[in-house]
């Protein structure tokens, strides 16, 4: 019985959690209509960092509330490090598989070309700075002295305001206009637009998210306890499915309004801070050491990221049946935890 009420207790996180990330980007996308940002501003970094924040926040909580609770600090780094890594590992191959898929199924409906028109510019600059920064944060694991570490964790931090700066300062003739974006959530209760209610959507936003995501890591913990099930795979798995929805959710929607660079975007935009910023905190908070598991998902994440580069290099865009391809890389990965745990 306590099985099924944590199982609902789960579900229920998982879709607070969406909604909370729906909040969020609604309220960041408004920040880029007021701040004239450009396309690739708003999905690489405004909608990207917002539903990147969930899985950003459920480590954090993981690793940060085992000390405080005074609870198994092991289980705690082993569901943080989990997380971390399955980030990259879901967005640069579900993900990109469910945006895909999206691609093929609105065609066949007729609702929108077979090409897609993301940005090649911001595509590239994405994949490239993902590609370093994943690089940099892999190799500290095999580096095992502390300062060199800290080293590359403040290097991270660095590299992603460098992003950051590179992403602002691209012109809107390079990077594209802001596209159109729905109504201010708060605006349908308080009867008003301005600026400090879309940066209050932002903080209630965040503070709802960091309380969910503290439940949702009790609920990772129990079934780890439950079924004896490693915390590491099971958050590597469980943790990202649920905390990477947002982006498949904006990213199916933005697809069918033919928005292609906000809907790569916000997934390439998100790899790259996933490998900056989490990764970076993993290296100081935790041991930063991969076993076998976490380094057969390490290997899924650069096939599907070269598949991604060779594609991009050669055509100048991405093709729905590449996206759809990476997909295969998740589910290698999949078959063999299964295999593992059989």
């Amino acid at each position: 019985m306590d099985a099924i009420f944590h199982g609902f207790l789960t579900l229920l996180n998982l879709f607070l959690i969406v909604g909370c990330c729906v909040v969020f980007t609604n309220a960041v996308e408004h920040l880029g209509k007021i701040y004239n940002l450009n396309e690739g501003a708003v999905g690489s970094i405004l909608a990207a960092v917002g539903t990147a924040l969930p899985e950003t926040i459920v480590p954090l909580v993981a690793i940060l509330g085992a000390y405080l609770a005074h609870t198994d600090v092991n289980v705690g780094k082993e569901i943080g490090i989990g997380a971390i890594l399955g980030a990259p590992f879901l967005l640069s191959t579900l993900a990109m598989f469910v945006t895909g898929l999206a691609v093929v199924i609105f065609w066949t409906m007729g609702k929108r070309e077979r090409k897609m028109n993301a940005n090649y510019v911001v595509m590239y600059r994405d994949l490239k700075f993902f590609f370093f920064s994943y690089t940099l944060a892999i190799a500290a694991g095999f580096i095992h002295i502390p300062v060199i570490k800290y080293a590359c964790a403040a290097g991270l931090f660095i590299y992603y305001i460098v992003y950051v700066f590179k992403t602002l300062n691209c012109s809107h003739s390079q990077c594209g206009e802001s596209a159109e974006i729905e109504e201010l959530l708060f605006e349908k209760i308080f009867r008003k637009y301005n600026t400090f209610l879309v940066w209050l959507q932002v903080a209630v936003s965040i503070g709802a998210l960091i309380y969910f995501a503290h439940l949702f890591v009790g609920q990772i913990t129990y079934f780890a306890d439950l079924f004896k099930i490693n915390p590491l795979v099971l958050s590597l798995i469980l943790a990202p499915i649920a905390t990477e929805l947002p982006e498949k959710f904006n990213s199916v929607l933005w697809v069918s309004q033919k928005k292609d660079t906000l809907a790569l975007g916000n997934i390439t935009g998100a790899m790259v801070f996933q490998s900056c910023i989490p990764t970076a905190i993993g290296i100081l908070l935790t041991p930063w050491v991969f076993g076998m598991e976490s380094l057969i998902n390490i290997l899924m994440v650069y096939c599907s990221t070269v598949l991604l580069f060779i594609n991009l290099y050669r055509d100048r865009h991405f093709s729905a049946h590449i996206l759809v391809t990476c997909g295969l890389f998740y589910l290698i990965y999949l078959i063999y935890v299964f295999w593992k745990l059989i």
